[in-house]
């Protein structure tokens, strides 16, 4: 990609929501709202280019965006539209620093489009870029903070016209703490910028490409609709990915608690799986998958639940008994499987001390 990047059009919203859903490993909130929101802002006239990480100066700052709260109240609870722009602004006024550009924490659902918002209210560009590769459910898991991003200034805004904003916090963790407490006072869905970053961090810390990557993954689905194609088929074929399950969902338990959806899907296996179960743990998105009780993925490896007619990521807020899936797994960038990462993504970071991380590689066979 050249230094200039490219304007991204109102077509591409579509699959672009569509690859971000698939990447989100279920969380993320939900893409479709997001696409909407972003779709108007384009037809009123909005133009968003999108900038490879090469292109950003050294000495840039470089603002990270996004939703944080549960996905499932993300569908019921309407946005005023304008969080994320206002918790940005404030986090400017804080640090005294005009953006250069916006950058997602994570490539997932609707929160691959919250900067993409954001770039259209503001003029800014986003970043072709995020700090997960996937998505995660807590502050502290962007590679930013990873690798030693300052946890202050921060502001989180609601859709009341609130701002709240964090000027002095000892770390990572105590920002996770603190922006969690006030999202659910705030109804459990607000928008949250994080202190600018350097150009020249960002380059080195980022996870490269993934707007274009779930750009290019939903064209594929779409491609594969269109043309009648084994629709799981085409997206191994086009990420690497590996098709670890297919079955039907037979029980959802699930929760909100600490302004996160917590719980558990089960799905009894179909087909060259028949006979066997599937359980997958959640954490508003996909951290371990079971078969027959054994572990065969986990976080920080890509859990991805689609539909195995059409493709269509299944969300963990849409997941419901009696829908069919195909769950495929995906390697995480390596950025996300460091020591210094593994403390933070790992199993043991979820509360899962007994299992141990197996890598999971491109095209893996599983049987």
């Amino acid at each position: 990609m050249s230094a200039e990047g490219y304007i991204l059009r109102e077509e591409d919203l579509l699959p672009l929501s569509i690859g971000a859903a698939i990447l989100g490993t279920g969380g993320g909130g939900n893409p479709y709202i997001g696409m909407l929101r972003a779709r108007e802002l384009i037809r009123a006239g909005a133009v968003v280019r999108v900038l490879p990480l090469h292109a950003l100066p050294d000495d840039a700052y470089i603002g990270e965006v996004g939703g944080i709260g549960a996905p499932v109240v993300g569908i019921e609870k309407i946005e005023q539209g304008e969080e994320c722009l206002r918790a940005m602004r404030a986090v400017e006024e804080a640090a005294g620093v005009q953006m250069y550009a916006v950058i997602s924490a994570e490539i997932g659902g609707s929160n691959a489009l919250e900067p993409i918002i954001t770039a259209a209210q503001s003029g800014l560009p986003v970043v072709d870029g995020d700090g997960m590769g996937r998505a995660f459910p807590e502050v502290q898991m962007c590679t930013w903070f990873i690798y030693g991003a300052k946890a202050s200034p921060a502001a989180i805004a609601d859709e009341k016209g609130n701002v709240v904003v964090f000027r002095h916090v000892q770390d990572m963790f105590w920002l996770e703490r603190f922006a969690r407490d006030t999202a659910v006072a705030m109804g459990a869905a607000a928008g949250l910028a994080i202190a600018p970053m350097r150009g020249d961090f960002v380059k080195k810390v980022a996870v490269p490409g993934t707007v274009t990557q779930a750009l290019e993954l939903g064209r594929v689905v779409l491609d594969a609709r269109a043309k009648r194609h084994n629709v799981v088929d085409r997206i191994c074929g086009a990420t690497g990915a590996t098709l670890f399950f297919t079955g039907k969902v037979v029980d959802v338990e699930r929760g909100m608690s600490g302004g996160f959806n917590r719980g558990t899907a089960v799905i009894e296996g179909a087909g060259e799986w028949a006979g066997s179960t599937a359980r997958i743990a959640i954490q508003n998105e996909n951290l371990i998958l079971w078969i027959d009780d054994k572990p065969v993925l986990m976080v920080p490896d890509l859990i991805m639940n689609v539909d195995p007619e059409t493709g269509e990521p299944i969300t963990t807020e849409v997941l419901r008994f009696g829908q069919r899936v195909a769950v495929l797994g995906l390697p995480a960038h390596d950025l996300m499987k460091t020591p210094e990462a593994m403390a933070i993504v790992g199993p043991k970071a979820f509360g899962y001390p007994d299992i141990a991380f197996k890598p999971l590689a491109l095209g893996q066979i599983t049987a």
